[in-house]
């Protein structure tokens, strides 16, 4: 493999492991606990303008990542 093609599947493996861990965050209580557990519990009604958003932003540069890894290859 190219240093190219390393890159760009390093980047998609990334995205795909922050996509993960936002939707981790979105349909499971594990970020309104852990924001219990801190104190900032204050913040859990705004959660769903922060982590959406974030998803969404992360599944298209997953995917854009990944067809640019596939195109390299």
């Amino acid at each position: 493999m190219t240093e190219l093609s390393n890159r760009l599947r390093r980047r998609f493996y990334l995205a795909l492991g922050g996509a993960g861990l936002v939707a981790l965050c979105c349909f499971t209580p594990l970020l309104v606990l852990l924001l219990g557990v801190v104190g900032l519990s204050l913040l859990v009604p705004y959660l769903d303008f922060v982590l959406l958003p974030a998803l969404v932003v992360l599944l298209i540069l997953t995917t854009v990542a990944y067809l640019q890894w596939r195109k390299a290859r």
